[in-house]
């Protein structure tokens, strides 16, 4: 797989937090997507679509996984019945590597953490792992779903 060292931009976004059973996280993203929908946010470009996260659903007690689902975005997010925040993704330098295939189990997040990251003399900066969905709706297939991810360093 191939990864390079890049720095991830700081970036301003609307977010919400799943906190529990990571076979629940579609019903927590549903709610960023209807706030996205109902605030005509659908430029893909100019609303990147995130997921920060903070544990490993491997190796960590489900009730304590942990993922914020993030759509960038430049202006105040006004109070709303979705529970969305504001927010900001800080910079950081980060080890970065594509996937492609079902988000639902992210090879290029298993290489970094137990293959590549053993392997750099690199070490983790604490700060969650960036998932970019590269492309994202519903005439997305499993199979051609792209997901940059970023591990952040030190």
């Amino acid at each position: 797989m191939n990864v390079s060292i890049v720095t991830f931009p700081q970036t301003k976004v609307a977010a919400i937090s799943h906190v529990g059973d990571p076979s629940q996280e579609h019903a927590t993203a549903r709610k960023l997507i209807a706030w996205k929908i109902e605030n005509r946010l659908l430029d893909p470009v100019s609303h990147r679509s995130y997921g920060l996260h903070y544990t490993d659903p491997r190796s960590i007690d489900r009730a304590q996984h942990r993922v914020d689902f993030c759509l960038s975005f430049d202006g105040t997010v006004p109070e709303n019945a979705y529970g969305i925040v504001g927010m900001v993704i800080p910079s950081a330098r980060c080890a970065l590597a594509r996937d492609v295939g079902s988000r639902t189990d992210n090879s290029a997040a298993q290489f970094l953490y137990d293959q590549w990251l053993p392997a750099s003399g690199e070490r983790l900066s604490g700060q969650p792992l960036i998932f970019h969905y590269v492309n994202v709706g519903p005439n997305v297939q499993a199979h051609e779903a792209i997901t940059d991810v970023y591990m952040p360093i030190l």
